[in-house]
């Protein structure tokens, strides 16, 4: 089996890249599907997804089985600030991709994003649910998910929430670099969704491609929280003596009024997973700890 993955040199790409090198997860060991697995990463520059013919070059020459789509422009702020660069990466690198992956029979894993959801419900949302965004990350994301079942045959779009790793900016990191300068730090109380490890969503997303399960999944941390608990048991498990201050979307808007609109609650249910028994999520707290203490405290 031959992998290529695109937005190789992101949080979840080299992600990716390290876990198929060790064969193993925080979860446990990748399937036997990987013991001989040959891949290939590549950086947004070095596989730029918005040139179709470029694109289309590459992915020929090498011949993937799966093609896993990590290339994204994940900025919220910036996306409302760039909408062409959003549509541009998130809707039509996507559609360049599926077309590409479709006419090679290749299977093509495309990653995805709570923000499709306007937040309105007040439970856990399931892949069934209406999605209705509110910002141009989210517009321009959904309109790729709409493009990767129109134009590819063998696909799987998988919907994150709130993810961190090693690498790139996330929440987790900001957390820790702003407490290193600041006594005390406000972090909304009033929107909700699922922490999620960029190792634990690896292990899932390899599951998956192995299979020919196509369809849409739901993959985010079991159990919800808010950004302020989030950032608490951030603190709580490295020892931060900074303070943590709960505000709501209101008073940080004030603070910080460049902000696109979060939804309330993007909060995710695994439940295509669970029903083919592939869900080995962990509950946020424990991924978050075992993060922390991997990368972190030592």
């Amino acid at each position: 089996m031959k992998i290529l993955i695109t937005g190789g040199k992101g949080q979840l790409g080299s992600e990716l890249e390290s876990v198929l090198k060790k064969k193993e997860c925080f979860i446990g060991r990748l399937s036997k599907e990987y013991e001989n697995c040959e891949w290939i990463s590549f950086s947004s520059k070095d596989l730029d997804i918005t040139d179709f013919e470029k694109a289309k070059e590459i992915i020929e020459i090498n011949k993937p089985d799966v093609l896993i789509n990590c290339a994204a422009f994940t900025d919220v702020d910036g996306c409302e600030k760039d909408q062409k660069k959003a549509m541009m990466v998130n809707a039509f690198g996507a559609k360049n991709l599926a077309t590409i992956c479709g006419n090679l029979d290749t299977k093509i894993l495309h990653v995805s994003t709570d923000y499709v959801f306007d937040g309105g419900y007040e439970k856990l949302y399931c892949e069934w649910d209406i999605c209705n965004p509110k910002t141009t990350y989210g517009k321009s994301k959904l309109l790729g998910e709409q493009y990767i079942k129109e134009f590819s045959k063998k696909y799987f779009i998988v919907r994150t929430s709130w993810l961190y790793g090693s690498i790139g900016k996330n929440f987790v990191k900001t957390i820790l670099d702003l407490s290193k300068t600041k006594k005390e730090l406000s972090v909304v109380n009033d929107q909700f969704g699922n922490p999620t490890s960029a190792n634990d969503l690896a292990f899932h997303i390899l599951s998956l491609a192995v299979t020919e399960n196509y369809g849409l999944y739901h993959c985010a941390g079991e159990g919800s929280c808010s950004w302020f608990d989030f950032a608490c048991k951030i603190a709580e498990f490295t020892g931060l003596s900074c303070k943590i201050l709960p505000v709501s979307t209101e008073e940080y808007q004030k603070i910080d009024f460049r902000t696109a609109k979060r939804p309330k609650n993007s909060s995710l249910c695994n439940l295509s997973l669970k029903a083919l028994n592939l869900n080995s999520m962990p509950n946020w707290e424990g991924s978050l700890k075992i993060f922390l203490n991997e990368y972190v405290c030592k």
